[in-house]
């Protein structure tokens, strides 16, 4: 039997903490629900969700701080919901460690269809079902056949666990859903992780912001679905953010490049 996913609820109106509770039951959740940052807080750390809703206007704490809070302890997709239109909230929140955001007043369509997407991201496949580490340098244009293979290094490095990709010193395995810089974890959200995976996984190409939502949202391909400049620039933000987790530049960067007025791609071999 497949274990329930689990939901947290944090909101301080009654009323939409009903709503929400009805309709993370209706989409098969187990659901808990807090009046306010604190009981929230908590509760995220009780039942370990997979999902939280979150009210950034909460009686006691900043919605803010909440989210830095959840950081510390808890990879659980966060969505905000927000009655504040000011883009600078939206920003701040997904700095904080937000994955997503809706405004209020909200439609349950719409929420359920946000946490769909993100319960779709690929998570890659077990190490163990993996045969071989991934070099993501410059991978082939299509139709171009196999590159003569590199002089062996004089010293090479010890190899890589199977299925990671590796990248001027960083690895990220999706097995284990791991990041490493020459070794050292590197704390990242899901929303973090699954960016870096699909820029690692394109190397050198240029991965456009529009594209990047597609993968986010778990699109395989274009469907036609709505990307707004509210959704690029959240892609935006999350790249912000990966950047000064893993200490690159973006003047002069090691694994994060942007193609201005395009997207990004990773930095070239060092």
């Amino acid at each position: 039997m497949e274990i329930q996913r689990v939901a947290v609820i944090i909101e301080d109106d009654a009323d939409i903490r009903d709503l929400l509770n009805a309709v993370l039951q209706q989409s098969g959740f187990n659901v808990f629900t807090a009046p306010n940052g604190s009981e929230g807080v908590e509760a995220v750390r009780l039942h370990n969700p997979t999902v939280v809703t979150l009210d950034l206007g909460l009686p006691d704490i900043d919605g803010f701080e909440v989210i830095r809070q959840l950081r510390q302890f808890s990879d659980a997709y966060i969505v905000m919901l927000t009655a504040r239109a000011e883009e600078l909230d939206t920003l701040m929140g997904l700095e904080a460690g937000a994955d997503d955001y809706i405004t209020k007043p909200f439609r349950p369509r719409e929420l359920r269809a946000r946490i769909s997407a993100m319960l779709r991201r690929p998570r890659g496949e077990s190490a163990s079902d993996t045969e071989t580490t991934v070099s993501v340098d410059a991978p082939s244009a299509p139709g171009q056949g196999t590159a003569a293979p590199a002089a062996p290094a004089p010293a090479p490095a010890p190899a890589a666990a199977p299925g990671t990709l590796a990248h001027n010193g960083l690895t990220l395995n999706p097995g284990t859903r791991t990041t490493e810089i020459h070794g050292k974890g590197v704390e990242l959200t899901r929303t973090e992780f699954d960016l870096l995976q699909a820029l690692l996984e394109g190397g050198r190409l240029v991965r456009t912001k529009t594209d990047l939502v597609r993968r986010l949202r778990g699109e395989e391909y274009d469907t036609g679905s709505f990307i707004s400049d509210a959704d690029e620039r959240t892609v935006e933000v999350h790249v912000g953010n990966l950047r000064r987790k893993l200490g690159d530049d973006s003047k002069a960067p090691r694994w994060l490049e942007t193609v201005r007025g395009v997207g990004y791609r990773l930095a070239p071999q060092a």
